[in-house]
C-alpha cells in the first residue's frame, strides 16, 4: 500500500506525540512543580478527604472556586498513591488519552475514515503537547472534558434518540461539576440540535437544565454554599490580557481555522460540517471572553482546540482522495513545526531526554528541604512545595491578590500575620509580585531573603 501525504502527515504527529509521551512518563512523578495550579488542586484534594468537604472556610486565606468533582477523585487516588499531586497527574494524563481517543472517535462518527480521523486526534495532542503544559499537570480540565466529550459521542450516535439526549445531558452536567467553564461543548450541541431536530433539541435542553438545577440543589444542601457564587471569585479583567491570549494561540490557530473556514464553504449544508463549525464559532467566542480575566491560561481555548481538530478531520475527509488532501495535511504540520521550534526546553540536548529537569529536581529538592526544616507555618506562593515538604497551604496568592486588587478582600490581616512573624518561611516566585504594595512592605520590612535561585526566593524574619 503506497504512503500518501496524509499517511506520511500522520505518522510525522504520532511519532512526535510518542516522544512527548515517553518525556511525560519520566517526569510525571517528579517533585518538581509544572504550574502553581498543582499544588491548589492538590491542598483541596486533601481537603476533601480529610474532613469531607474541599471548601474551607469563608475567611480562609485559601479560595476554592471549583466544582467538587475532581477534588474527591484526585483524593482518592491519593490515597492509593501516598500524593496528591503525582495522583493529580496520573489523572489527567489519562483524561488526555481519553479526550484523545473521543476525538478520534467523533470524527469517525462524523463519517472520517481511520487515517483521517487518527490525523485530527494526533493533531490535538500535539498542540497540547506542544503550547501547554495540561499533558500530565494536576489539573482538573482535561479530566472535564473527558467527561463531556462522552456526551458527545453519545450525541453523534446515529440513529440519534431522545433517551440518547437525556444521556448526554447527563454527562455533559457531570462535566460542569468537574470544571465550570466547560459549558461551550452542550450549548454548541445544543445549538446544532436545534437547526437539525428541534424536537431532540429540546429533549437535550430541558433535560440539561434539570440535571444542572438538581446538581446546584445537591451542592447547596451538602456544603452549604451556592456553588455560583463560589466560582464568581474575584478575578482583575483586563482587554490585554484577552488580545496577548488570542494572539499567542493563533500562532497555532490560525491554519485550523482557516481550515474550517474552507469546510463552511464546501460543506456547510453538511449535519457534520455545521456541528463543526457552530462548535468552533462559540469555542473561539467563549474562549477569548475567558482570556480577558486575570491568570487565565490555554485551557481557555481547549474547546477551539477540540473544535478545529474535528473540523480538520471533516475537512480532510470532503477533500476527497488527491493531491488536495495531501496538501492540506502537510500544511496543517506547520503549526506544530511552530510549536516544537518555540518549545522553552532543550529538546535537541541529551540531557532532556536522558536527566530530564536534572536542574529543577535539584533546586527544588533545595527548596522543599528548607521548607520542611522550618520550625512552624510557611507561606508558599508555589504550593506544591510546601506539600511536598509535609506543610499545610497556607495563603492562595493568586486568589488572595485577586480579592485584594479587587476590594472583596483587606489585606490588612495578612499584612499584620506578617509584621509579627507568624511564618516561619515565605516562599515568593521570583518574577511575580507578593500579593499587594502593603504586603510587599510588611515583607521587605520584616523579612530577609535567605535563598535565591531562578525560580523563586525565601524569605526568613529578620
Amino acid at each position: 500500500m503506497p504512503v500518501t501525504p496524509l499517511k506520511l502527515a500522520t505518522g510525522v504527529l504520532a511519532l512526535g506525540v510518542a516522544l512527548g509521551l515517553m518525556h511525560v512518563a519520566c517526569v510525571i512523578g517528579f517533585h518538581v512543580p509544572f504550574d502553581p495550579n498543582e499544588g491548589w488542586s492538590a491542598a483541596f484534594a486533601d481537603l476533601a478527604t480529610r474532613t469531607g468537604s474541599p471548601y474551607p472556610p469563608p475567611r480562609s486565606y485559601l479560595i476554592n472556586n471549583y466544582p467538587p468533582l475532581s477534588f474527591y477523585l484526585v483524593g482518592g487516588v491519593a490515597r492509593l498513591t501516598g500524593d496528591a499531586i503525582v495522583a493529580g497527574r496520573a489523572v489527567a494524563l489519562l483524561a488526555f488519552f481519553a479526550v484523545v481517543a473521543a476525538i478520534e472517535g467523533a470524527a469517525r462518527r462524523m463519517g472520517c475514515g481511520r487515517i483521517e480521523a487518527a490525523f485530527a486526534a494526533l493533531l490535538f495532542a500535539a498542540q497540547l503537547m506542544l503550547t501547554t503544559d495540561y499533558v500530565g499537570m494536576d489539573d482538573p480540565q482535561l479530566l472535564g472534558h473527558a467527561v463531556a466529550m462522552g456526551g458527545l459521542l453519545i450525541a453523534l450516535r446515529e440513529p440519534r434518540t431522545p433517551r440518547d439526549m437525556v444521556f448526554a445531558a447527563a454527562l455533559f452536567v457531570v462535566a460542569f461539576f468537574v470544571k465550570h467553564n466547560l459549558v461551550v461543548l452542550p450549548a454548541a450541541v445544543a445549538l446544532w440540535l436545534f437547526l437539525a431536530d428541534r424536537r431532540l433539541a429540546v429533549t437535550f435542553a430541558a433535560s440539561g437544565t434539570v440535571f444542572l438545577l438538581v446538581g446546584l440543589g445537591l451542592f447547596e444542601t451538602v456544603f452549604g454554599l451556592s456553588l455560583m457564587s463560589q466560582v464568581n471569585s474575584a478575578r482583575v479583567f483586563a482587554w490585554s490580557h484577552l488580545w496577548d491570549g488570542l494572539a499567542g494561540w493563533l500562532r497555532w490557530g490560525a491554519l485550523p481555522l482557516a481550515g474550517a473556514a474552507t469546510l463552511f464553504a464546501m460543506a456547510r449544508h453538511e449535519r457534520e460540517a455545521m456541528f463543526c463549525v457552530i462548535y468552533a464559532a462559540v469555542a473561539m467566542a467563549a474562549g477569548a471572553f475567558f482570556f480577558g480575566g486575570a491568570g487565565v491560561d490555554a485551557n481557555a481555548m481547549f474547546d477551539a482546540d477540540i473544535a478545529l481538530a474535528l473540523s480538520t478531520g471533516v475537512l480532510l475527509n470532503r477533500l476527497g482522495p488527491g493531491l488536495l488532501r495531501g496538501a492540506a495535511a502537510l500544511l496543517l504540520l506547520v503549526p506544530p513545526a511552530i510549536g516544537l521550534a518555540d518549545l522553552d526546553a532543550d529538546w535537541r540536548s541529551g540531557d532532556y531526554w536522558w536527566h530530564p529537569m536534572a536542574e529543577e529536581r535539584q533546586q527544588a529538592a533545595a527548596t522543599i528541604a528548607a521548607i520542611r526544616a522550618a520550625p512552624g507555618p510557611v507561606l508558599c506562593d508555589m504550593l506544591s512545595l510546601c506539600i511536598w515538604a509535609g506543610k499545610p497551604a497556607e495563603v492562595d496568592t493568586f486568589n488572595m491578590g485577586q480579592a485584594f486588587l479587587t476590594g472583596r478582600r483587606s489585606d490588612t490581616l495578612l499584612a499584620a500575620a506578617i509584621a509579627e512573624h507568624h511564618y516561619a518561611l515565605i516562599e515568593m516566585e521570583a518574577d511575580t509580585p507578593p500579593l499587594s504594595p502593603r504586603i510587599r512592605n510588611a515583607l521587605a520590612e520584616h523579612y530577609r531573603i535567605v535563598r535565591r535561585n531562578s525560580d523563586r526566593v525565601l524569605y526568613a524574619p529578620r
